[in-house]
């Protein structure tokens, strides 16, 4: 139950500064992203003390040695960058600066946005389902290795 607890205050929390940030209000988000016009550089200082939040909390993590309400740290260890992360952060960024709206914000949207809000939301799950139906291995995936699966 604590571990539950914790979790849905946690995503109050967030849920709730998203909102006073107003990373909720694509109008603003797209100021944010606008820096060649009318600039709104507020939201940078919002990612800034996220960043700075998220790296103190890994600090008292790594100090610790262990969290609080779980059986082990999983701190990511990977530093690579490759194609699929790359482009995935590109689609991303781009889909951010087209409609203003990232997934969590969204989702906080949900409760008092407007229209677009609900559609941005129904594609992104619409996109989840499809991306499940694609297989694993679809990039290395041959015509000639899927021809013959479906003559054979």
């Amino acid at each position: 139950m604590p571990v539950i607890l914790s979790a849905f205050v946690s995503g109050l929390l967030f849920g709730l500064g998203l909102i006073v940030s107003q990373m909720v209000n694509p109008a603003k988000v797209l100021g944010f992203l606008d820096i060649f016009g009318n600039w709104d550089l507020s939201l940078a200082l919002v990612m800034g003390g996220a960043v700075a939040v998220s790296a103190l909390g890994y600090l008292i993590a790594k100090r610790r040695g262990m969290p609080v309400l779980a059986p082990g740290l999983e701190i990511p260890t990977r530093r690579d960058l490759d194609a699929p992360l790359i482009s995935g952060a590109a689609l991303f960024g781009i889909g951010w600066g087209l409609v203003g709206l990232c997934p969590g914000p969204a989702l906080v949207g949900l409760t008092f946005g407007p229209t677009k809000v609900f559609v941005f939301v129904a594609a992104m799950i619409l996109g989840m389902s499809i991306f499940r139906l694609v297989p694993a291995d679809w990039p290395r995936v041959t015509f000639r290795r899927e021809a013959s699966r479906i003559d054979g």
